[in-house]
């Protein structure tokens, strides 16, 4: 076509030029066209890949218990739903744009070498095999940096999490020096980690280079040899190594593209790592949906440990009556929580058997039993959204009213309507543009709405001021009427008026009573009661 346009343009005929000119813009539109066809479509696969193994992925983690999540840190996690995936997407997208074309471009030229002289093809890759065995060297050491390199940025992303979200404590202790010198150090170790990959492949490129130029002086030596035997013209010799020239972009390209390929397949292994998990708290096959309880919870027998070398309940039997408050006492790591967990299945005994009005909570669908569970935590958890949609925490429709009745109950209503937005107010992330005690009025508020039949109260006042806690505890003896309540507490101040308090020690309910029988009975209670109140007297 460009001799045709210039001897068009040598001969003067406009017309045919304007003809020749004309075919060779509609041929350069389809190729732009099919090439934008290409570039979109392979950017949507890629894309629609990403966005599927992400939610998949996202998804999967929701199903893993407690245990995982207490372990695991939250900047890895991150770093695997985010920059492990797109980097997934983007081996995905080389490999249609650029892997399939080019393996296709080398088919089409070796046949056509074959096709010249067999002979020369065959020894013009007599070096192809020890080229091989290097670019698969290479892409091993490869992945093992790559590997290395996004364990490092993953502990950064942890630490940049884990600062930031208790930056208030950094400064209070003066720690930002101590924090900058950590993350320098764990910047210092990716930095050495992506430093190594780039010196591989920095080394790669020569050596490959090298030996693909030897190749191409093999194939001069041998087309000289063949030409002088008269096996082989110098025209065919020519179309030959013009041939072989053809060779030199698309290999390039498959080299780079399998370095890029082993180095997503690092953030390949770290997803499906994440994906072969299984949850330690599974629903069995056949599990029914827990029906409206009255709220009698029985422990039979309970063996619990974190560790099964390091028991944490030993032998537990407990049984609440429907509509009983119960509050456990005990020191630190008595087993209160944990004894607590085991209700909505955070966690499963090694032993014994957990019962809500007679019926195993393990033969229970997990969102049907916690439905009927209400949780007000010590450190309560605001999520990024609006006041309402807190208190309607896990609902996408809810009804405003609802909302509003379960924040008087709560004590929330008087200071969510001094909000310009009122109940869209935005809280922030974890609230921060809220109170303590107002954060947790809205837990409280949160619990109602989900209107459980059994409310779990964990340190819910430990850490309010006076005014607040006054506020919180009038909420809580609101909504506990006629509910199964059992009540976390060390300040022993918030459990006299329990029916029944447990005291728990190594395991076990060491005392049970109520607060003026276990004052009276002047054993463990009594001297925890002491111990808090003496100072006072």
């Amino acid at each position: 076509m460009a001799g045709e346009l210039l001897g068009a343009l040598a001969d003067g005929q406009v017309g045919r030029l304007a003809r020749l000119a004309g075919i060779t813009a509609g041929l350069f539109l389809v190729q732009k066209l099919a090439q934008y066809g290409q570039d979109a479509l392979m950017a949507q696969a890629a894309l629609q890949v990403s966005f599927d193994l992400r939610t998949r992925t996202y998804g999967h983690l929701q199903t893993l218990s407690l245990a995982y999540f207490e372990k695991a840190k939250t900047g890895d996690l991150s770093y695997r739903l985010t920059e492990d995936i797109d980097r997934v997407g983007e081996v995905v997208n080389k490999i249609f744009h650029d892997f399939v074309p080019c393996v296709l471009q080398l088919i089409v030229v070796l046949g056509y070498m074959l096709y010249l002289n067999w002979q020369l093809t065959l020894a013009t890759f007599v070096i192809a095999p020890l080229m091989g065995v290097l670019i698969s060297w290479f892409g091993d050491r490869l992945l093992f940096y790559s590997r290395r390199s996004q364990s490092r940025i993953a502990n950064l992303s942890a630490i940049i999490t884990e600062v930031f979200s208790g930056i208030r404590l950094v400064q209070a202790f003066a720690a930002e020096g101590y924090e900058i010198e950590r993350f320098r150090r764990e910047a210092e170790r990716d930095r050495q980690a992506k430093y190594s990959a780039a010196w591989l492949k920095a080394i790669q490129f020569p050596v490959v280079g090298f030996l693909y130029a030897l190749s191409i002086l093999l194939l001069l030596l041998l087309g000289g040899w063949q030409i002088s035997t008269e096996n082989l013209t110098g025209e065919q010799f020519g179309s030959f190594v013009a041939a072989v020239l053809l060779l030199i972009d698309p290999i390039a390209h498959l080299t780079e593209n399998y370095n890029d390929f082993k180095q997503g397949e690092a953030s390949v292994d770290r997803i499906f790592e994440l994906m072969a998990l299984r949850p330690a708290v599974e629903e069995l096959e056949g599990s029914q949906p827990l029906p409206t309880v009255t709220g009698k919870v029985e422990y039979r027998n309970i063996y619990f440990g974190y560790d099964s070398d390091q028991p944490v309940l030993k032998n537990l039997n407990l049984l609440v009556y429907p509509g009983e408050a119960i509050a456990l006492v005990g020191s630190s790591g008595a087993g209160k929580s944990t004894l607590v967990n085991l209700l909505p299945r955070f966690y499963d005994p090694q032993q014994g058997q957990v019962l809500i009005d007679g019926i195993d909570v393990r033969s229970i669908n997990l969102r049907s039993l916690r439905r009927q569970i209400g949780i007000v935590p010590q450190d309560t958890t605001l999520f990024s959204g609006t006041i309402a949609q807190n208190i309607a925490f896990g609902r996408t429709h809810f009804d405003l009213n609802d909302v509003i009745e379960a924040a008087k109950v709560a004590n929330a209503h008087d200071f969510v309507v001094g909000f310009p937005d009122r109940y869209q107010t935005w809280v922030g992330e974890r609230g921060v543009n809220l109170s303590g005690g107002q954060r947790q009025r809205l837990a409280i508020a949160r619990a109602v709405f989900l209107d459980p039949q059994i409310l779990i109260l964990d340190e819910a006042t430990s850490s309010l001021d006076s005014e607040s806690e006054a506020l919180v505890q009038e909420a809580l003896e609101r909504i506990m009427r006629g509910r199964t309540v059992f009540m976390i507490a060390h300040r022993l101040a918030t459990v006299r008026r329990a029916d029944r308090i447990l005291v728990i020690e190594h395991g076990q309910v060491s005392e049970a009573g109520t607060h003026t029988e276990l004052l009276e009975k002047g054993d463990r209670y009594a001297q925890f009661y002491m111990q808090q109140f003496q100072p006072r007297l």
